[in-house]
Parts: C-alpha cells; sequence; structure tokens
C-alpha cells in the first residue's frame, strides 16, 4: 500500500510500504481522509520533536521511519483477535491517544496524561496511508448523518473542545481566541456553542478573521489588538511568548489563560500574574469528547468543514500539503488541508 513515510527533516516520502494485518486487539482501517496538523508541519519542517528516533514508543512499538497523520477517519476492513464491537464496514473516526490503561492517571480516565502518552500518526504509524492499523479502544462508530470528512476533522476538534472544558468557561463570558489556525476558529466555533457572550479573534490574516466571524467571533482584530483587560478567559492558540503576553494582557484580573499551542520556554511578568490573581491553564490533547462531537454533527447540524481550504490526494501530500501548508506567499492561503488516500 502507499503511504507518507517520515525519514528526517523535510525528508517525507510516498511510496509502498507492507499493509499490515491487525494483530490482537487492533483494527485495520481503510483511511477515508487524513488532515495535515501542525504538529505534523512541524515534524516535517524540523523535526524530530515528538517522532521517536532510535527508541521505540513504549504504547506502538515503532520508531522512525514511521508513517504520518493522526486525523483521519475510514472504514473498518478487517478485524483482530479479540475485538468485539467493530466489524469490517463499519464507519469510523479515529481519537489516535495511545494509552496503556495502567497507570495512575488512565486508572483515574485520564487517558491524555497517560505515562506513555503519544498518538498514532506521530509515536507510532498513522493515517497518511491507504490502510492503517491501530488498536480498537481508537475507535467511534459513526452514526450515518456524519459524513467522513466531517469525521476526520474532529481530531482538532476535540483539542478545542477539550481547551473549553479546561477553561470552565461559563454562560455569558467573554473570550479571547489568539491565533486563528485551525484549533483557534474551532475554538470560536465551540466557545460560541457552549455559550460565551463576546467572542474576540485575533489573526493578522484578514481571510481567518473573516472566516472567525462566519464561525461565531463577534469580533475580530488583528494581531497584538486585543482590548485590554477584559477576557473572563483567553485561549492561547499559537504557541508563542508575545501571543501569551498578548492574552495575559487580554485577560481580566482574576480570568484565565488556556494554553493550547505549543511553544518553548516563555519569559512573562510573574508579578502581575500574581497581582492580578490570573491563572494559566494548560491543556493537552483530550479525553471524552468525541462522542459529543459526533452528536453535535449527527444530531445538531454542526459543521466543521469551513476550515477545510484543499482536498489533496496522497501521492501530492508533500507538494500540495506540507510544503505549501509552509509556504505563507501561496495563492490561496491554506488552513486545513484534507488527503484522501
Amino acid at each position: 500500500m502507499k503511504a507518507a513515510v517520515w525519514y528526517r527533516a523535510r525528508d517525507v516520502r510516498v511510496e509502498d510500504v507492507p499493509s499490515a494485518a491487525p494483530g490482537p486487539g487492533e483494527v485495520a482501517v481503510t483511511v477515508a481522509y487524513c488532515g495535515i496538523c501542525g504538529s505534523d508541519l512541524h515534524e516535517y519542517a524540523d523535526g524530530p520533536h515528538a517522532i521517536p528516533v532510535g527508541t521505540p514508543h513504549p504504547e506502538s512499538g515503532r520508531a522512525a521511519p514511521l508513517t504520518l497523520g493522526h486525523e483521519f477517519s475510514g472504514t473498518v476492513a478487517e478485524v483482530g483477535p479479540g475485538v468485539t464491537g467493530f466489524s469490517p464496514g463499519d464507519r469510523v473516526a479515529v481519537e489516535p491517544h495511545y494509552r496503556c490503561g495502567d497507570c495512575a492517571r488512565c486508572r483515574a480516565g485520564e487517558y491524555n496524561l497517560c505515562r506513555h502518552f503519544g498518538f498514532a500518526g506521530l509515536m507510532g504509524d498513522g493515517g497518511l496511508a491507504e490502510r492503517a492499523v491501530v488498536p480498537s479502544y481508537m475507535l467511534h462508530r459513526l452514526p450515518d448523518g456524519v459524513s467522513l470528512d466531517q469525521a476526520a476533522l474532529f481530531e482538532p476538534a476535540a483539542v478545542a473542545l477539550h481547551s473549553i472544558r479546561r477553561s470552565g468557561l461559563r454562560d455569558g463570558e467573554s473570550v479571547a481566541v489568539v491565533g486563528l489556525g485551525p484549533i483557534g476558529l474551532l475554538v470560536v466555533r465551540l466557545a460560541a456553542r457552549y455559550g460565551a457572550g463576546r467572542i474576540v479573534a485575533s489573526d493578522p490574516s484578514g481571510a481567518r478573521r473573516d472566516l472567525a466571524l462566519r464561525l461565531g467571533a463577534t469580533e475580530v482584530v488583528d494581531a497584538g489588538a486585543l482590548p485590554a483587560g477584559e477576557a473572563d478567559v483567553a485561549f492561547e492558540a499559537v504557541g508563542t511568548e508575545g501571543t501569551l503576553r498578548d492574552c495575559l494582557g487580554a485577560t481580566r484580573r482574576g480570568g484565565r489563560v488556556v494554553l493550547v499551542g505549543l511553544g518553548g520556554t516563555f519569559a512573562f511578568d510573574a508579578f502581575a500574574l500574581v497581582n492580578n490573581e490570573q491563572s494559566i491553564i494548560g491543556t493537552v490533547g483530550y479525553r471524552d469528547v468525541h462522542p459529543e462531537l459526533i452528536r453535535l454533527v449527527a444530531e445538531e447540524g454542526m459543521d466543521f468543514t469551513p476550515i477545510v481550504t484543499s482536498t489533496v490526494p496522497l501521492a501530492d501530500v508533500v507538494r500540495d500539503g506540507f510544503e505549501t501548508l509552509l509556504d505563507r506567499g501561496s495563492p490561496q492561503e491554506e488552513i486545513k488541508v484534507l488527503v484522501r488516500p
């Protein structure tokens, strides 16, 4: 089968790889769509960051070279020994978190904090392929009213919904969202659904600001232009020191800042943080949100596809996916690229 295999930074090859049979507790999925995530882009541009090199990941048993892609959906092709609840032909969304099931956090139900934290498609073989083999616990069966392209967006939507839950958002609270990539835009959409009052969204891109208005933002501003000290909660969805400072400046005394973007080491004014009694909240991945996302689409008709700007074949994933997303001078500003193997 064909798969997009990461070897090293700037070296992703679409090549023939063996089509593995599912082992005990595993399911083989024929991939319908797989999104390119910012994490994938980081690995392509200057990785490895999360991809294991040399020492295999303890849950997947895999190390580079491996198949990228953790935002995917498809159809069950084959089930391994001991798998119940799934049959060939089932349409599924993949929740790609690995979990050991035995550590303290897994036993507490916080499987996104597992000691062996990781994702299929980063720490093991993923969905930028014609077929993927994953543990059956990663699968969610889709009702008839949920399309497979919508289902490929549940993974970034899960990040957004988990971050909203972590924020403790209450009805009528004011929200600032800094950074309108796919996650930031989905935070806007879901914050509007879950009771936010005023939603101010910030990004240097006019096209992304316009899309944020369509998705539920009440106001949009250029980067660095958020109203000072007004938001009850701010979502940092870029991952830079400057945008963290923007969020802290935009948040009221006693407010909360949720770190959604992936960044490095930041400096900020801890004295002001204490005096303002603000909180900085970390969030990683998601847990127990996919059933709610499926319900939102199936029962409420929520549509996540406006963030999709291109759908490309697997054969062209490097040129029309990774390279185009990195090229800020492209004629069309890409937001979310789906790959259709």
